[in-house]
């Protein structure tokens, strides 16, 4: 039997499919949050983002005593497994409902799990949304566009995975924010930053100012937004060296919004572009040369070859 044909890029429609996407970042704050109440703290909050995996979104490994516990998204079968390595797992099915149900659920399966419950629970980055355990309205569910998401997390990851090869400092993984509902990966100068203002809704000033607490370029995606509703991938610089917005950047699509203070590239330029890998990479690699020419980073030292598989570094 002949496998169904899946789009590598898939369309990505944010008006369609916002409900189901808002519902989703609230499912996923409550599994984020999870692994936030019961892993140490490390530098920038890398110690609670999401990563794509071959069935959706994965915390990784979670300590718990001497146990460890992983939470998954099954996005091809539609379901939230929590998994222990003593051997014991349990399910709940991702469909529409509410997020208090959603939130008694998980609670549920932890206890029996005889993991920990307690961790916080009002949404985070997210403006007028009431406790997790409060939002009893009934959200949808389509799970189609759920995995179309996940499609192009995929593809995205892939790239962005490959970009970061070619940078010797200090870089960050290719991970999912659950907070803002975004896939990013930063390269870092090695400088410290000036101390960051803060004044993020939903998001403590102490969080804030360690994940900016050094010079940074970022590139990331997310699916879209009340204020931008559209797929795009965006880059910034913290701080941001004088310059930096009115930098030449490619594809021709990319431009600087003033609102958000980013460069956006649309999703849809990458999906219909000969070669969506190149328009990406090109949209990686000019963007951070902008901030890493005018800020002056030791590009000597820091820049390399992008890796090749089973090829170590010439040193």
């Amino acid at each position: 039997m002949t496998a169904p044909t899946i789009p590598s890029w898939p369309d990505l429609d944010w008006p369609a499919w916002r409900e189901t996407a808002i519902g989703l970042q609230l499912r996923a704050q409550i599994i984020g949050k999870v692994r936030l109440a019961l892993t140490p703290w490390l530098n920038h909050s890398w110690h609670v983002p999401l990563y794509v995996s071959a069935r959706g979104l994965t915390t990784s490994a979670i300590p718990v005593g001497d146990r460890i516990l992983e939470i998954e998204f099954d996005l091809l079968h539609d379901r939230l497994v929590f998994m222990t390595s003593d051997g014991r797992s349990r399910g709940i099915g991702l469909n529409s409902g509410s997020i208090a149900h959603f939130h008694k659920t998980v609670i549920a399966c932890l206890t029996e799990l005889d993991v920990p419950a307690i961790f916080d629970g009002t949404p985070s980055e997210m403006a007028d949304m009431p406790p997790f355990a409060e939002d009893t309205a009934d959200r949808p569910y389509d799970a189609d566009a759920v995995r179309a998401f996940w499609r192009a997390l995929i593809q995205v990851a892939r790239v962005f995975g490959e970009f970061r090869t070619g940078f010797l400092g200090k870089a960050s993984p290719v991970h999912f924010f659950w907070g803002s509902f975004d896939l990013a990966v930063t390269r870092f100068s090695g400088r410290a930053a000036p101390t960051h203002p803060g004044g993020f809704p939903g998001l403590p000033d102490a969080v804030t100012r360690d994940a900016y607490s050094h010079e940074e370029a970022s590139i990331g995606f997310w699916p879209g937004s009340d204020a931008y509703p559209k797929a795009a991938f965006y880059a910034y610089a913290y701080p941001a060296p004088e310059g930096y917005a009115e930098a030449k950047v490619v594809p021709a699509a990319a431009e600087w919004n003033v609102a958000l203070g980013e460069f956006l590239l649309p999703y849809d330029a990458v999906r219909a572009a000969s070669d969506p890998d190149a328009a990406l990479l090109a949209f990686c690699q000019s963007t951070y040369d902008a901030a890493a020419d005018l800020a002056q980073w030791d590009r000597a030292a820091l820049d390399c070859g992008t890796g090749r598989p089973g090829v170590p570094r010439s040193v």
